[in-house]
């Protein structure tokens, strides 16, 4: 684990200007995935953000959640990784920083086919290394506005800084005025209070019960990665899969295909 080096540094990075769709009608099935990479590094221990992108490449995503991403880290080659998974996959890319490390940054990122109209981060409360949650808002084709929620909860055994920030960040989720979809790496399992302060506020994109175990990817004995989306009545799960893919991260990646209810133009959010 990467021991703490001082306060939480956000930064964001947004490609990509706000597309105006207001006069499509739109419904249509959203990729998601949710995908703690490692900083591209594999259980063979070498460092090839080609090959992570080849596993999200597989997927056809249009929203993913990546944790453990570097910006610029020396152990990373000094790579900026959003911007170049970005690039390798043709999706934009935000990228929020939870601290220095290495001459660089060390965070998450949010990849989405659909353009990034803003960008946020919500700091969160410390615990054994500085966090934030990453919030993007994306424009779907129709013009409506869908906010993604990217998290990396603390990993501790002892929950309390977990919960903590879990606390924080549900508080903001209160807050929102558009449909979110919530991805990360929660970092605690099913029937922990962290995923029940969030089933309170969402539905999950429930995992099938014979393969819903996402680490270590390798043997997977836990399910710490997870997705949910709000409102209900506007999401429509078609399907939930756990990846095989043991070799290029410690965490397998969850993919969900969500389908968004129709809703006219008229009565759509649209950004000005």
């Amino acid at each position: 684990m990467i021991r703490r080096l001082g306060l939480a540094i956000v930064t964001v990075i947004l490609l990509g200007p706000p597309t105006d769709l207001a006069s499509q009608s739109w419904s249509g099935d959203i990729r998601v995935a949710s995908y703690n990479i490692k900083h591209g590094r594999g259980n063979d221990e070498i460092v090839d953000l080609e090959r992570t992108a080849g596993v999200l490449r597989a997927l056809a995503p249009d929203i993913v959640g990546l944790q453990e991403v570097d910006n610029r880290v020396a152990r990373s080659g000094g790579v900026d990784e959003p911007e170049r998974l970005g690039a390798l996959l043709g999706l934009h890319h935000a990228f929020g920083a939870f601290m220095p490390y290495q001459g660089g940054e060390y965070g998450m990122a949010i990849l989405s086919r659909y353009p990034i109209a803003s960008t946020r981060a919500i700091p969160l409360p410390d615990g054994h290394e500085p966090r934030v949650a990453l919030v993007v808002e994306v424009t779907l084709p129709d013009g409506r506005a869908l906010t993604v929620v990217n998290v990396h909860f603390d990993w501790a055994d002892d929950d309390g800084f977990r919960f903590a920030q879990a606390t924080t960040l549900s508080t903001e989720l209160d807050r929102l005025t558009t449909p979110y979809v919530l991805l990360g790496d929660f970092n605690d399992v099913p029937e922990s209070r962290t995923l029940s302060l969030f089933r309170e506020r969402a539905e999950e994109a429930a995992k099938p019960t014979h393969d819903r175990l996402t680490f270590p990817s390798t043997g997977p004995e836990k399910e710490i990665d997870y997705i949910f989306y709000s409102p209900a009545s506007q999401f429509t799960v078609r399907e939930v899969r756990v990846i095989d893919e043991p070799m290029a991260s410690d965490h397998r990646p969850v993919l969900a295909v969500v389908n968004v209810a129709a809703t006219s133009a008229a009565t759509s959010r649209v950004r000005q």
